[in-house]
Formats: structure tokens, C-alpha cells, sequence
């Protein structure tokens, strides 16, 4: 408006303005209140002034004060917004496109991007303008203006996805929408990165809209702030590292990436460091191969990104590799033994092992066994006797990997642990089966696993052992000499794998073990150990056409759940990064599936190039907070009314009698004094409270010590009371009836207090408050992640109305809860575990009865299994929301009376109220105990069944 920042709602509000002069010269004409002076006469004298003065107008300075609190108020009323739409479009009547990005790179600042867009159309409503709008990472599709209310509904959906946007296939639905609606107004909130593979969107965009005569506005952060992390963490030397990437340089030079299990506990750290301008680095984790194997997901603390995950399947695992040799203990020396060759070549990727001590071959053998390695390696060792053959065959049955290698003593005996029949005694060079030269590796078969690796032209094989042939000696064959003699062979037996190679691991009858071709060989047999790897029947190479459905998936803050209805099967050597149909996440059983992640290795972050958008303005997101002027010109308009009638008063007289005796002097302090015992009201501090000893003190050694239940301070007086008090009752009733004797209840304040040391938390909702801090919300959500629970309560029960409008405290919840990870939540079933954890309910009332109460849904009950009395899921539900006060029916004073009443006819209500809280925290405690097999027979007994 004129240039500046400024809006109003109601702007016909502003015509009053006009009236400001006529109400000037009424107030200049009407004089003040005269004094009353009180006889008798001698005061009278007392109180005459030496000049007569007869005020005939009003003051000016009274005038200019009234006339600012009638233009307060009529500026108040016609509803002024500062900043309406930050930088975003200008304003007018055409139609605003707003573009969003929200693929995997935008969850760091996600609500950063909700405020900014919520803006925009909220200042699109102010100008009557329809708003269309487009996600860039969700499926294309055609597209059409709407009212803002359905613009604002259709934001509340979108989430940050879990894989890169696409913006490209937007571009002719965005197209097709310019031509219907040529000048459209072009918001793009962008998160500053261009994604892998993708156009330039920019220059496209920008051409387009300079055909149609659309003016672009682009909102992104000054510099991209998002972290991530590569898709498959290279495994140099002995450690597992991984790399951390960014698009450009951003301040976040400095952070902690963490090693968690399947179960989310943390097993290691690594903290990384990058220069000021660098856009990647590498983190390492230096750990056994017992913990390192149990890693099921890397993560950048902090981030909530699925970006800046990486899962982690059997693929990679560190694979323990036992090295046996089948020569003498003379030949068992470095340099000359193959076991020093396969160790130098399996190092980089697996856990060697080789015996300890001068020990026989099937002693070692037994020791490598003992060991539980995943590939048991046998250098030229022969026959073997009847026990250690044993249990070399179950260790292959039951999944293991058997790796051979040839050398005199196999090529002299008759070993059934080989792949194929072998002809005794070999080919070498100058024998009765030889070649006059040494020959070299033909190129790998692409059903092969050692496909697209590529044989040096400088390998030579002087000797081999070779097999007999065999119609289905083909199919075993995984590498092969230039005549087709096979040099590697395979066959899968039970559930493992027994690989032969044809020639020694040494260099006495092949340069093979010199190259680094044999080092990628090895590296792919040994990837084929464990239960992920996939094999065809017989011939031990990998299966084709494996499909694996999704078990588990991100979303796009990073959090595991149950995988949406898009999501679809992938074949088991996928090995892309997430898309929409393939979110990342575990693919396949929990023994044998694969990870997908969001980056795909090699994938790097590349910061948006906009120089090809002419025209376009820029701004950043924190530059589009509106700000709702309304309160402010109330308040002041207020102020200047109560000076106002301070100021009548004492020009009527009425403060006289403070000066009387003092010729009217300490009249301007009695003016004075109410304005500033206003004030002082005002500013004043809270007051203060009586501190908590410091055992009891929210992060106190005795939160440590004691079990105790906690609520969060919300800043109303009355509602902490209520809900300290409410949790002391309940755990005065816990230590009466249970053998759990908690400690007092804490006050916690969630973006400050250390939330660990507490099973329960209970979080009554008061509207008027304002919404917790981003800290708050992050920890709040990493204590639900890890097992803890969050009662939210929002003591609506008797305002709500099904079907209705949500009550306010409803609506906070909603927008509190928008960027936590809430569960799939269904009420309280009769059969869930927590109606029977320790007493038998079939409800949680508190002070009201008549609320629902929500937990995280649970599996149903399998079809034809065994019935049970109580079912229960994974772990104990995150989060509890109920409407129904409960801390005010648990609350009772010193003495033990209760201190609320309840309502409804039920005299039992707060026995039952107290019966299911005390349910609640014997289930947090406990988690699904009362669901086992042995409680069925009491519980079937106890419900009279």
C-alpha cells in the first residue's frame, strides 16, 4: 500500500478517517468539566489564582491526545497486517500459482515453508484472489485456481516427501494453467537445491512465464540449510564411514552423525567438521564387527530429514571371513602362503580371521567354525576327515558361504565340497593338457555376478584344475578362460554357497591374485554371504526377477512407519535411489531384505541455479512473517482513553484535595501516580514461586533416582496446580495399590528440561498459550521415539461437539502436532492391553466421562489364530490424546480430599478415573506384559470367559 508493507482487512473501515476533522472542532468548542470549589469562603481564598481564567476550549494538547485514540480505533477496526505477503506476489486480481517444494531437502525448515505459503494465501484472501497450488515432489497432475479456504486446506495436507522432487514433470501442467490463465501472479517457495538428474526448471519457468506475462517470485533461504547424507556408506579399511553432503556452504559446519539398531538405541557417534565453503566430508565409525553389524541406520542428529538417513541391510554388514591354509607350516609363511594374498585382498571389506597357533587343517577349520564366520576360505586343502566334513556341510546347509581354492592337494583328491566333478591332476603349462602360452579371462557372462567388471588383458593362468564336463556345467560357470575352460564355479547347496576357484590364491599358477580384479571378485562372492543374498537353485548365481515388498518406509522427516498405499515392490538387486512408488525404507523380510534410501550412491547435493528465471524476484522465507496490527492500535487506543479520562479528572478538580494546602502543585504527581501504577502492573515481573528443592527439580538426581510422573509448565497459575496436584494423587494412589512408589511430580519445561529421566508425560492444552518452540516439539518427538509417552489433554469434552467445528484447544493440538511423527491412532479397542494392564476397564474417564480416548493403532487380531483377551503392537503407544481432564479428577489436597468435582452420574467416575490412570503408567512401565501367552488363562478367568 503506497509503497509500504500495509494492508488493512476491512479497508471501507478507513472512511472514518474523514470524520476526524468535524470531530476535532466539536471537541476544540466543548470546554472541560469546571472545578467544583467547596465553601466556606476562607478555602475559597485560599485556593484563588492571581489571573481569572475561564477555559472556554478545550486544551489543545487534551485534543490531540483524543483525537489519537479515535484514529487508534478506527485503524484498529479496519483490521491493518504488516508485511501481508512478505516478498511474495504483488497484489491485484489475477490468480496466484504457488509452487512448493517439498521433496526430501525441504523437511529441515518444513514449517519455515508452511508459514511462508500460509502467507501467501492469506494475503491472496485478503485481495479476492483464487489460488492454485503445486508440490513439486508429488505425482504431476492438472491443476486449477481455487478459493483460498481450499487452497489452505489442500497446505495442510502436503507433507515433506522422502525423495527427491521432480519439478520438471510439473512443467506442463503449469504450462497448460498459464494459457487458461495468462498474467497469473508465480509464487515458488523453493528449497534451494537442484535435484539429482533434474532440468534446468529455472530457465524453463522463466521462458514460459515470459510468454504469458506472469511475474515470478522466488522464496528460498539465503543459502540451503539442509544436511544428508550418501545413499551407501563407503567402506574404506577397516571402518564404516559415510558421507555427509550439502549444497552449498550454509554455517552448519560442525555436527554429529549417529549409529542407531533396529530398535533406535544408539550404538556409536562420530562427529564431522567441514570448511566454510566445502559442500561434503567424510564421518568413520571405528567399531567391532559384532556392533557394527547390529547397525540398522545412520543419521545426522538434529536434521529430521529422510535425506539425512541412511538404513542399512545385510549388503552392509561387515562379513567375518575365516582363512584357512591346507599347506605345511614352512609354506605357511608371508609372501609365499595364499592365505597372505587373500587377507591382503579381503581386508578392505571383511573381518579376517585365520587360527591361532601351529594347529592342524581340521583343527583350524573347527576354530574358523567356532568363530561363526560368515565365509569359511580353504587355500588347497584336501580331503578331509569324517567329523570336520560334517561339519563343513552344515555349515553350508544352514547359509554359509564355502570359498575354495585349487593347489596340489585338491587336484590329488576326491573332495565332495566342490562345486562341480574335477579331472585329477589339472592343466598346466607344458603338460599333456596344456597350451603353449598362458591365457587369459574371456569377458564375464551378464547373468554372472562379477558382470561388468572387466579382466586386464595382462592376467595369465599357467595352470588349473578342470572340471569334468557336465550338462549343467554352463550354468555353475560364473568365470571362464578364453577357450571357455570355467576358472570360478558355484553351486548353491541347502541355503549357502560353495564357490570354487580354479587356480591358487597365490601367484604359483595365476598373476590372478596380483590384480586388482581379484580384490573386486572376492569382494562380490563375499557380498553373496549372509541372509540377504538372493540365489537361483543349483548354479548359485543371484536370482532373477526377486520382488520384495515393503515392510517398513521413511517419511519425508525421516521416521519409520508403516509404508503408504503408493509404495511398491522392488526386485532384490535394486539399487536406485527412493522414488514415489519406492519410498526408502526395509524391502523384504526382516532376515533377508534390502534398504533403499533416499540418495542413491554418488549423489551429490547441487545448489539452485536461478540465473536463467529473467525478471524474478528473490526473498527469503524469514522475510515473509506477517504481523496482525489489530492488538497493538487496540491497546493503544485504550491507553490514550484511560490518560484521557486521568486528564478530565484533573482538570475537573477532582485531584484538587491531593494539593490542597500546596497551591495545586502536587496535582500533575496525583495525575501522575495512576499512570504509573499502571505501568508498574504492566512490566511487572511474575510472581514468584516457591522453589523445588533441588532433588526435586526436573533434571534433580532425584529424576534420576525415582520413578516420577511429569507435566508440562504451560504458564497458567491454575492449570499447573491442577495438573501438580493430579499427578500427586495418582502417584499417592500408585504407591497405595501398586509396588510402585514414585517420587513428587515434575514441572518440566520441554525445550529445557532433560525429558529421559520420565516415563509419562502429561501435557494439558490451554488455547490461549502460545505454541511451543521448535526445540520443545524436536524433543518432545525424540521422546516419544524412544519409548516414552505423552498424555496430551485437552479437557474439551463437555464444548466438543462431533461432527463440529474443533473446539480451540482442539485446533492448538492440531497445530502443535502438525510436524510431530503422530502414529495411525484409533479409540481405546475393549481388547487392548491397556484396559487389562493392571485393573479391568473399559474406559479412562477423568473429570468429564464422556471424552473419547486415542492410542496408536494396533495390528488386528489375526484370522483364525488364537484367541486373546488382550492384544497389543510393537511397543507401548507414543502418545495418549484425551479430552476428559483427567489430572483434575486424579487431584486431592494434603489431606487426601479431592479438590475438583466430577461431572455426570457415575458416583464410581473418579475410582475409575484413578483405576485407569493407574493402568496408564503400569503400561508405559511394563509395555505389553498383560499381552503374553502365560496372563491369557487369568485374564479369560478374570472376564469371566
Amino acid at each position: 500500500m503506497f509503497g509500504v508493507p500495509l494492508t488493512f482487512a476491512a479497508p471501507l473501515a478507513l472512511a472514518a478517517l474523514v470524520a476526524l476533522p468535524a470531530l476535532w472542532i466539536l471537541l476544540r468548542v466543548t470546554p472541560p468539566r469546571p472545578q467544583r470549589i467547596h465553601f466556606p469562603p476562607l478555602a475559597l481564598m485560599a485556593d484563588l489564582l492571581p489571573k481569572r481564567e475561564t477555559p472556554a476550549r478545550t486544551p489543545p494538547w487534551l485534543l490531540i491526545l483524543r483525537i489519537l485514540a479515535a484514529a487508534c480505533l478506527i485503524l484498529a477496526v479496519a483490521g491493518p497486517v504488516w508485511n501481508p505477503g512478505g516478498i511474495g506476489a504483488a497484489s491485484g486480481r489475477n490468480p496466484l500459482l504457488l509452487i512448493l517444494d517439498n521433496g526430501v531437502v525441504a523437511a529441515h525448515d518444513w514449517r519455515d515453508r508452511l508459514r511462508a505459503a500460509t502467507d501467501e494465501i492469506e494475503a491472496a484472501a485478503r485481495d479476492g484472489r483464487p489460488v492454485a497450488l503445486v508440490a513439486s515432489a508429488e505425482p504431476p497432475a492438472p491443476f486449477e485456481a481455487k478459493a483460498p479456504a481450499a487452497a489452505l486446506e489442500r497446505l495442510r495436507a502436503i507433507k515433506p516427501r522422502p525423495h527427491l522432487g521432480d519439478r520438471g514433470a510439473h512443467l506442463a501442467s503449469i504450462g497448460t494453467f498459464l494459457e487458461r490463465v495468462p498474467g497469473a501472479s508465480i509464487v515458488w517457495i523453493s528449497d534451494g537445491v537442484r535435484s539429482v538428474g533434474e532440468a534446468d526448471f529455472a530457465t524453463s519457468l522463466g521462458e514460459m512465464t515470459a510468454r504469458h506475462g506472469s511475474a515470478v517470485t522466488v522464496l528460498k533461504a539465503e543459502r540451503s540449510p539442509a544436511l544428508a547424507l550418501e545413499g551407501s556408506p563407503v567402506q574404506p579399511g577397516e571402518k564404516l564411514s559415510a558421507q555427509v553432503l550439502r549444497a552449498e556452504g550454509n554455517g552448519r559446519d560442525a555436527g554429529l552423525v549417529r549409529a542407531l539398531d533396529q530398535k533406535g538405541l544408539p550404538l556409536a557417534e562420530s562427529r564431522f567438521t567441514l570448511e566454510p565453503e566445502a559442500r561434503e566430508t567424510r564421518v568413520s565409525f571405528d567399531l567391532p564387527v559384532e556392533l557394527r553389524n547390529a547397525i540398522a541406520r545412520l543419521e545426522i542428529e538434529g536434521e529430521r530429514s529422510a535425506g539425512a538417513v541412511v538404513l542399512m541391510d545385510e549388503r552392509g554388514k561387515r562379513r567375518r571371513v575365516g582363512l584357512v591354509f591346507g599347506g605345511t607350516l614352512d609354506q605357511a609363511q608371508p609372501l609365499l602362503a595364499p592365505t597372505y594374498y587373500l587377507a591382503k585382498a579381503l581386508t578392505p571389506f571383511a573381518d579376517v580371521q585365520q587360527p591361532r597357533g601351529g594347529q592342524g587343517t581340521a583343527e583350524s577349520i573347527g576354530q574358523m567354525l567356532d568363530n561363526q564366520v560368515s565365509v569359511l576360505a580353504l587355500a588347497d586343502v584336501g580331503a578331509l576327515d569324517e567329523r570336520t566334513l560334517a561339519r563343513v556341510e552344515q555349515f553350508v546347509d544352514e547359509g554359509g558361504l564355502l570359498l575354495r581354492f585349487a593347489g596340489p592337494r585338491l587336484a590329488a583328491g576326491n573332495d565332495p565340497l566342490v562345486p562341480v566333478r574335477l579331472r585329477r591332476g589339472g592343466r598346466s603349462l607344458g603338460g599333456t593338457l596344456s597350451w603353449d602360452r598362458p591365457r587369459t579371462l574371456a569377458a564375464f557372462a551378464p547373468e554372472s555376478p562379477f558382470a561388468g567388471l572387466n579382466p586386464p588383458a595382462d592376467i595369465g593362468v599357467r595352470r588349473q584344475i578342470l572340471a569334468e564336463p557336465d550338462g549343467d556345467l554352463p550354468g555353475k560357470t560364473w568365470a571362464a578362460l578364453e577357450d571357455g575352460t570355467p576358472i570360478v564355479t558355484a553351486q548353491k547347496r541347502g541355503q549357502g554357497l560353495v564357490v570354487l576357484f580354479h587356480v591358487t590364491a597365490d601367484t604359483t599358477w595365476s598373476n590372478l591374485p596380483l590384480s586388482g580384479l581379484f580384490v573386486d571378485m572376492l569382494r562380490r562372492v563375499v557380498g553373496l554371504a549372509g541372509p540377504s543374498a538372493k540365489l537361483g537353485e543349483g548354479d548359485g548365481r543371484p536370482a532373477k526377477a526377486a520382488l520384495l515388498a515393503p515392510r517398513l518406509t521413511l517419511d519425508g522427516f525421516g521416521a519409520l512407519g508403516s509404508p503408504p498405499a503408493s509404495a511398491t515392490a522392488v526386485a532384490a538387486d535394486f539399487a536406485d535411489r527412493a522414488g514415489p512408488e519406492h519410498p526408502p525404507g526395509f524391502y523384504g523380510t526382516a532376515e533377508g531384505g534390502i534398504a533403499v534410501n533416499a540418495l542413491a550412491p554418488g549423489d551429490r547435493l547441487q545448489p539452485l541455479d536461478l540465473t536463467g528465471l529473467k525478471g524474478a524476484r528473490t526473498g527469503s522465507l524469514a522475510g515473509a512473517e506477517t504481523r496482525d496490527l489489530r492488538a497493538l492500535l487496540f491497546t493503544l487506543a485504550l491507553a490514550l482513553l484511560a490518560l484521557d479520562t486521568l486528564a478530565g479528572l484533573w482538570l475537573g478538580g477532582f485531584f484538587r484535595k491531593f494539593g490542597r494546602g500546596s497551591h495545586g502543585k502536587a496535582a500533575p504527581a496525583a495525575l501522575l501516580l495512576p499512570v504509573l501504577l499502571g505501568l508498574a502492573l504492566i512490566f511487572a515481573p511474575p510472581p514468584a514461586q516457591a522453589q523445588e528443592s533441588a532433588a526435586n527439580r526436573p533434571n534433580g538426581i532425584e529424576s534420576a533416582l525415582a520413578t516420577r510422573l511429569a507435566f508440562v509448565v504451560t504458564g497458567d497459575a491454575a492449570t499447573d496446580t491442577a495438573s501438580r496436584a493430579g499427578l500427586s494423587g495418582l502417584s499417592q494412589m500408585l504407591a497405595a495399590r501398586t509396588a510402585l512408589e514414585p517420587g513428587e511430580p515434575a514441572g518440566l519445561n520441554p525445550e529445557k528440561d532433560e525429558l529421559a529421566f520420565y516415563p509419562l508425560i502429561y501435557w494439558p492444552i490451554v488455547a490461549g498459550r502460545p505454541q511451543p518452540s521448535e526445540a520443545a516439539i524436536r524433543k518432545i518427538d525424540a521422546f516419544m521415539r524412544n519409548g516414552g509417552t505423552v498424555i496430551f489433554d485437552t479437557r474439551d469434552a463437555q464444548t466438543a461437539r462431533p461432527g463440529g467445528p474443533p473446539s480451540p484447544e482442539a485446533a492448538y493440538l492440531r497445530k502443535m502436532l502438525a510436524t510431530l511423527e503422530v502414529p495411525e491412532l484409533e479409540p481405546v479397542p475393549a481388547d487392548h492391553v491397556l484396559t487389562k494392564a493392571f485393573y479391568l476397564v473399559d474406559s479412562f474417564p477423568g473429570r468429564f466421562g464422556t471424552g473419547q480416548t486415542w492410542v496408536e493403532t494396533i495390528p488386528p487380531a489375526g484370522e483364525g489364530g488364537e484367541r486373546r483377551p488382550a492384544r497389543a503392537g510393537d511397543g507401548v503407544t507414543p502418545l495418549i490424546i484425551t479430552g476428559n481432564d483427567l489430572a483434575a479428577a486424579w487431584a486431592v489436597g494434603r489431606n487426601g480430599e479431592p479438590l475438583y468435582p466430577v461431572t455426570g452420574g457415575d458416583q464410581r467416575q473418579r475410582e475409575m478415573a484413578f483405576r485407569g490412570g493407574i493402568n496408564i503408567v503400569i503400561y508405559t512401565l511394563t509395555g505389553n506384559y498383560k499381552a503374553d501367552q502365560v496372563h491369557v488363562p487369568a485374564l479369560l478367568e478374570r472376564l469371566g470367559q
